[in-house]
C-alpha cells in the first residue's frame, strides 16, 4: 500500500517513470516517480495498479455521461 510522503523510511520503493525500473528511497526526482511503496513488489505493479485505475474511471465516466441530465 502506498504511503505519504511524511513517511518516508529508508526501505521506501519507488516506480521511476523514466527508467521504468525500481528505485529505492535515493533515486530520481520524484516528480519523475510513483511512489513510496511499502515493497519492491508493489513498486514494480505501479504501471498496472495506475492501469486498472484509469479503465475503472473511464467506465465512471462513460456510465455518467449516459445517465439523462436533469435541468
Amino acid at each position: 500500500m502506498a504511503r505519504t510522503s511524511s513517511d518516508n523510511t529508508p526501505d521506501d520503493w519507488w516506480f521511476c517513470l523514466k527508467h521504468h525500473t525500481v528505485e529505492p528511497r535515493k533515486g530520481c526526482r520524484n516528480s519523475d516517480r510513483l511512489g513510496p511503496f511499502d515493497t519492491r513488489e508493489e513498486a514494480a505493479g505501479a504501471l498496472e495498479r495506475v492501469e486498472a485505475r484509469n479503465e475503472a474511471w473511464d467506465a465512471a465516466e462513460e456510465e455518467d455521461d449516459d445517465e439523462p441530465r436533469e435541468g
